[in-house]
């Protein structure tokens, strides 16, 4: 355990930038709680930080060059200030941690995603030696085992909730197997702890988090606990509204987790469930280890135990080989689904991996199918929105806009809500009569009667 002590001549403020994923969202809270233990403080307003912690992303293009372009960007800001300790932790640290201590001699530290439960010992050891320090270690037991001495102060009324790291899969276009390691699973109790911990925090949703998170799996006294036997715990806790999980892969969808569907009311009918194409020869070149016929097998399933369930998806444009009829299978396969949102993206090549080096697709080609896919993907997002109107919606209030009377939430469907009231709070479950929608979001007014929780 770290022990609490202050650093001589800083004022103890430190202020990180988080690029990327929502798990980089979790493990920037936990670099904050874990800092507070030798004296370091939140700030939000960067030139306070007496220490910069940028936590990084390598899944997009030109992830790395976004680093160095934010390191630009605080050597102007303290151009005639105290140089602050600069971190670089997360996916781009664990990638190229040597070559950034050499490009860039600003940077102080480098500490991967399974390392930074070492954050505070390595800020100590900096201050005592003035060294720089290479710190990318897979320790992703190690860290959980001492994250778990750290209380979770995160007190959102949607919380986020990392419960499995690392991925097996070995998809021809992903880091992440180089840069977070095999699939690793924490134990089931300290997960539900920290669940606890957070609703009595504040928390009325929790959303899981993993790489691959619906391949959880602990095996304790010849018992393997999964995702199903998580949500089913959760559900239990009273104060607890709301359960999601993200991100899932379509091989792990299995029985038991599609039932939780039907036999949990507080797991939200909305599942992101990333296919990354809808062409069976792409899929098969991005060994995505299922084909379009399995994927649309698992929505039937899902369909039929909750009529109510929508989707949301990912898929990469332009990848490798794709030719137009490719990019039509695609566009079909999202017609028959019809998903709620999701997100896309033109294929940019991930240095190490299996596609890194193949050719590169039309990149103007490319632009055009991405701006088709995008304009099909928002008109399903714009009807579902306009199915909302005039209707009423369940919002779980996650805050008060700074407008007179004017709050903000999420529907089940995690659609956002702006909508007026006179008389709620963060937290409540309210009904919100849609008075108006956009592409992106609802607008409303709330009766203030408050929803019984399942």
């Amino acid at each position: 355990m770290v022990q609490k002590i202050k650093i001589k001549n800083l004022s103890n403020k430190i202020f990180i930038k988080t690029f990327g994923c929502q798990m980089n969202e979790y493990d920037s809270n936990r670099i904050y709680d874990l800092t507070s233990t030798i004296g370091f403080s939140k700030t939000e307003k960067k030139i306070e930080a007496d220490c910069f912690v940028l936590n990084t992303c390598h899944i997009r293009e030109k992830a790395t060059e976004k680093v160095y372009h934010e390191i630009g960007r605080i050597k102007k800001d303290f151009k005639n200030l105290k140089k602050p300790l600069v971190i670089v932790s997360g996916c781009v640290a664990q990638a190229e941690s040597e070559e950034m201590l050499k490009r860039e001699s600003y940077i102080d530290m480098v500490v991967g995603p399974q390392s930074y439960q070492q954050i505070p010992d390595l800020i100590l050891k900096y201050q005592r030696n003035k060294k720089k320090i290479n710190h990318t270690k897979f320790e992703v037991v190690k860290k959980f085992d001492e994250l778990k001495k750290i209380p979770n102060l995160q007190n959102k009324v949607s919380s986020y909730l990392t419960i499995q790291e690392g991925c097996d899969k070995f998809c021809h276009f992903c880091v992440v197997p180089y840069t977070r390691g095999p699939e690793y699973s924490r134990p089931f109790d300290e997960i539900i702890n920290e669940a606890n911990k957070l609703v009595d925090n504040g928390a009325r949703e929790i959303i899981l988090l993993g790489q691959n998170v619906n391949a959880y799996q602990f095996e304790l006294d010849n018992k393997k606990y999964k995702l199903s036997y998580l949500i089913k715990e959760l559900n239990n806790i009273k104060k607890l509204k709301r359960i999601r999980y993200m991100t899932s892969h379509p091989k792990d969808m299995t029985e038991d987790l599609i039932n939780c569907y039907n036999d949990y009311k507080k797991l939200m009918p909305l599942l992101h469930l990333p296919v990354q194409s809808g062409s069976n020869k792409i899929l098969k070149s991005m060994n995505r280890k299922h084909d379009r016929e399995y994927y649309l097998s698992i929505i039937k399933k899902l369909k039929r135990v909750n009529k109510d369930i929508k989707f949301t998806s990912d898929f990469i444009i332009g990848y490798p080989g794709e030719t137009q009829k490719d990019f039509e299978d695609t566009i079909n396969l999202i017609e028959e689904i019809g998903f709620l949102n999701s997100y896309s993206f033109i294929f940019s090549p991930r240095p190490g991996t299996p596609t890194a080096l193949k050719k590169l697709n039309n990149y103007e080609e490319s632009k055009k199918r991405l701006k088709k896919l995008k304009n099909v993907l928002e008109s399903y997002q714009l009807k579902n929105n306009q199915s909302n109107f005039d209707n009423y919606c369940e919002v779980l209030v996650e805050n008060k806009l700074s407008e007179e009377k004017k709050y903000f939430g999420r529907t089940k469907f995690m659609t956002p809500v702006k909508f007026e009231s006179s008389s709620c709070k963060p937290g409540d479950l309210v009904n919100v009569k849609i008075t108006s929608f956009s592409h992106t979001g609802l607008f409303g007014v709330s009766e203030n009667k408050k929803v019984k929780a399942a």
